[in-house]
């Protein structure tokens, strides 16, 4: 029996649409999460269904087709999602992610041809920032596109790129001049533009369901109309977005975590030891009650995070605080709950060793945690 979470939800709504997330995550998503990740398969029908449910639309403005969530809703779909499959609720953030900048900087005519794929899951995003020498410092970024009489001419390769091979279009960022900071730009990129390639997928520790792979591009041609906002624009575009996109992550982090109390406490009602069950022992109780403890205070601190946003108020360093608790908390949970089972915990009969795995990476990906560190403590040091 899954641990009760007790939500703080705004609306019949919003009670409505976590609902009817976790009856589809229940259905569609958990049966099948331990075969796709063993195989290494990556689900894309998924996505599709999710998009047909609404449910990649969801804090993205109605006037432009979404579903006009608070950020605060959308967060706690995501964790649901994430219970039953962190792989695909990582995807669904990514998708959101590479959705942002045609959402917040596109042109009409942009959001009017390429918006209704987007947010029905026909097409699948991807966000390319990140390369191999400038994964924490993309304003090092070396990628470039150069202008010529119809468009942009993109050279160099993206490395660490979710759905990279399996994605529609890729939300890239190029370098456009040689200033450091003012000299790139965002481009929306379709997968199947010549010269554009996928490198082969990483071969990860966890979320294998999940395809990462290097994205080439050899003098691939990019029309006029896919630059997004002004040239030059790309970085801050790029930094406005990953504040949003590390409270998709601490969300899906929060979701890892609970789904490995929520094991952890289920085996711990059953198993036995000196004729009662272990969760009856303080030694075993009391681990889950700190587990139970950090899964509260990271939801709490990325809602918190995630309402700043709601009420337009800067959250910058908020979401990296969310990011940072909330992954380093899902490590710390889903380490105690492999202990929990002890050795049962440690191979593949329990799920309770991918969730280890998986929480690992959230450590990682969109800023490592010493990156997070880093933009709170210039924050503090900034004058008021």
């Amino acid at each position: 029996m899954p641990v009760n979470v007790e939500r703080e939800l705004p609306s019949d709504e919003a009670r409505e649409l976590i609902k009817l997330t976790a009856e589809i995550a229940d259905k569609e998503l958990a049966p099948h999460a331990d075969e796709f990740e063993e195989t290494n398969r990556f689900p894309r029908e998924v996505f599709a269904l999710l998009g047909s449910a609404g449910l990649l639309s969801l804090p993205f403005p109605e006037e432009v087709g979404g579903g006009g969530q608070p950020y605060s809703v959308y967060l706690q779909v995501l964790e649901e999602i994430a219970i039953r499959w962190a792989a695909v609720a990582v995807g669904v953030s990514v998708h959101t992610l590479s959705c942002l900048p045609l959402i917040t900087h596109g042109s009409e005519r942009q959001r009017a041809e390429l918006l209704p794929g987007l947010l029905g899951g026909d097409t699948l995003g991807a966000y390319a920032l990140s390369e191999a020498h400038a994964g924490s410092d993309p304003s090092a970024m070396r990628a470039s596109a150069t202008g010529t009489e119809d468009g942009w001419l993109a050279r160099g390769g993206k490395a660490w790129i979710t759905h990279g091979g399996q994605a529609d279009f890729y939300t890239t960022f190029l370098r456009t001049s040689p200033d450091r900071r003012a000299g790139i730009s965002c481009f929306h990129v379709a997968a199947g533009t010549p010269g554009v390639t996928a490198g082969s997928p990483e071969r990860k520790m966890g979320l294998r369901s999940s395809t990462t792979a290097t994205i080439n591009f050899d003098d691939a041609p990019i029309p006029a109309d896919r630059l997004i906002g002004q040239p030059g624009q790309g970085l801050s575009i790029a930094l406005s977005a990953l504040d949003a996109g590390r409270l998709g992550i601490a969300a899906v982090a929060t979701g890892i975590a609970q789904a490995a109390l929520n094991h952890a406490v289920g085996y711990a009602r059953e198993r036995e030891t000196f004729d009662r069950p272990i969760i009856d022992h303080q030694g075993v109780g009391f681990l889950l009650a700190d587990m139970a403890a950090a899964i509260e205070s990271a939801r709490a601190t990325y809602l918190s995070a995630a309402r700043r946003k709601d009420a337009g108020l800067p959250f910058g360093r908020q979401a990296s605080i969310a990011k940072l608790v909330a992954t380093d908390n899902a490590m710390a949970v889903t380490t105690n709950a492999v202990q929990v089972l002890g050795g049962a915990g440690y191979v593949r009969d329990h799920p309770v060793e991918r969730y280890m795995r998986e929480a690992k990476i959230t450590q990682i990906f969109e800023g490592t945690n010493q990156i997070q560190r880093l933009v709170i403590s210039r924050d503090l040091a900034r004058p008021r």
